[in-house]
């Protein structure tokens, strides 16, 4: 038998009409790579296609009234017509969103991207970070967003944005990230701070729609355009949207259940999640959960971040029995919790009598107590190099204020504060620098602290108050 050879057509003329015809036949039976071509399916093609079933579009009604001219009478209210985005975070219908697009509208309806229209029900928002989360209630589950990280984007990174920019749904736009930690005054009543400057086109009805990265991942939620610039938007970084959303998701505010676990993020938002506090005789400690164990999975949800621990939870009735699966010493332990009800008086004069026990002395001490719930003391360099950190030192925490933002964090009596925002705390003197900035720094809500313990660096959110005595 002779060998096989490639197929040749001796006279093109001859099959050549074949040849045209199955081309044409297979390309239009090709999947849209193929039939578009390679090359054509560029990063941001790509990205925009993964995220569009999770992107949806928010419209609504609500009366503004206006204050009346001077000497033209009693202002009247007027009906407007509000829209705006929203990102899928939970495939039970759970959508992230900006609170300035929900607040006040009557009927919030939601479109998704292939059509199909629902009234949402506004489930909690937070009006000084301007986000609000929503739901509406499908027949099958929903795609959710991929989430990434706003910790490590780049200046000059391509971004992309997608949403119902004025009434135009799933509109696209491209451009660069060209500026991080921007604070904005958007009128006299709304500043944003911290927020990602980009150049890709954000217009209105873009707010509450994400702001990706070449990978699909979202690492920002569209905020605000700058009024009178060209080619300014802003969004909020991602990790500061999540953590917002995790405290409007928890079942302890939604279902007044109760897990009494803290959640921290390891090495970033990338990193393990693990146990940093358990309250006492919470659920978690009768379930056998320790501190320092790392979550991998509750549920049937695999835990990747502090929000999928709310996420897991939330529909679970008290008492009943929730699978857990944790690493600990290497090891995979397997678990059961069982929430219970929310606890009322007898763990508030607990939280009280714990607060009057450990009361700050000195100015410096009172300071950091009202600002961050924390007292600190000095810690050498050599206790940081020893966990392999080049640090020159750090603030060890000597106690913690019961319901402070560092509390609900799982900051806890031990750890060593190295860096609260852009600033390492290695002495006294820098944390008396973040001290003078604490009422500009608080409003910018959460902002990321960082932790060592036990030799392993921590990471979370903490939301600083301004007071009077920071200031020298």
């Amino acid at each position: 038998m002779p060998p096989l050879r490639p197929f040749a057509c001796l006279r093109f003329s001859r099959c050549a009409p074949w040849l045209l015809a199955f081309t044409a036949a297979a390309l239009v039976n090709a999947p849209p790579a193929l039939a578009a071509g390679v090359n054509r399916v560029t990063p941001i093609v790509k990205a925009v296609r993964d995220a569009a079933p999770a992107v949806v579009n928010i419209q609504g009604q609500k009366s503004v009234t206006e204050p009346a001219p001077a000497g033209r009478g009693v202002a009247v209210p007027r009906e407007v017509n509000g829209m705006g985005t929203g990102v899928v975070i939970d495939p039970r219908g759970y959508i992230l969103t900006n609170n300035h697009v929900v607040d006040g509208v009557r009927t919030i309806n939601v479109t998704l991207e292939a059509g199909q229209a629902y009234v949402a029900q506004l489930i909690a928002q937070d009006r000084e970070t301007d986000l609000a989360l929503i739901r509406i209630r499908t027949p099958q589950p929903l795609e959710t967003i991929h989430l990434g990280t706003s910790s490590d984007l780049m200046t000059g990174e391509t971004v992309v944005a997608v949403g119902n920019a004025y009434g135009y749904e799933h509109t696209v736009t491209s451009g660069i990230i060209s500026a991080l930690h921007r604070n904005v005054q958007v009128n006299e009543t709304q500043q944003y701070l911290d927020l990602i400057q980009t150049d890709a086109s954000i217009n209105p009805g873009n707010s509450g729609g994400p702001l990706m990265n070449l990978d699909g991942e979202m690492v920002g939620l569209n905020v605000a355009v700058r009024a009178g610039a060209q080619g300014i938007g802003f969004a909020i970084p991602v990790d500061k949207a999540l953590d917002v959303a995790t405290r409007l998701m928890s079942v302890e505010r939604l279902e007044s259940q109760w897990h009494g676990i803290t959640p921290l993020a390891v090495d970033g938002p990338r990193g393990p999640v693990t146990v940093a506090r358990i309250d006492r005789d919470s659920p978690a400690q009768e379930g056998g959960l320790e501190r320092g164990d790392q979550l991998e999975q509750i549920g049937t949800t695999k835990i990747e971040r502090p929000l999928d621990v709310e996420r897991a939870l939330l529909g679970h009735r008290a008492g009943e029995s929730i699978p857990l699966l944790v690493q600990r010493n290497g090891k995979e332990v397997s678990l059961e919790l069982k929430l219970a009800a929310k606890p009322g008086r007898t763990r508030d004069i607990d939280v009280a009598r714990t607060s009057r026990e450990s009361q700050p002395s000195g100015g410096f001490q009172q300071a950091t107590w009202e600002a961050f719930g924390l007292m600190l003391e000095p810690e050498s360099a050599a206790t940081l190099r020893k966990a392999g950190l080049p640090l020159d030192g750090g603030m060890r925490v000597t106690a913690v204020k019961p319901g402070s933002s560092a509390a609900t964090q799982g900051v806890i009596k031990g750890d060593i504060l190295i860096q609260i925002h852009r600033w390492h705390t290695t002495s006294q003197d820098d944390v008396q620098f973040i001290l003078d900035r604490a009422d500009s720094i608080s409003k910018l809500g959460s902002v990321r602290f960082e932790i060592v313990r036990d030799g392993t660096p921590y990471f979370g959110q903490l939301a600083l108050k301004a007071d009077e005595s920071a200031r020298r």
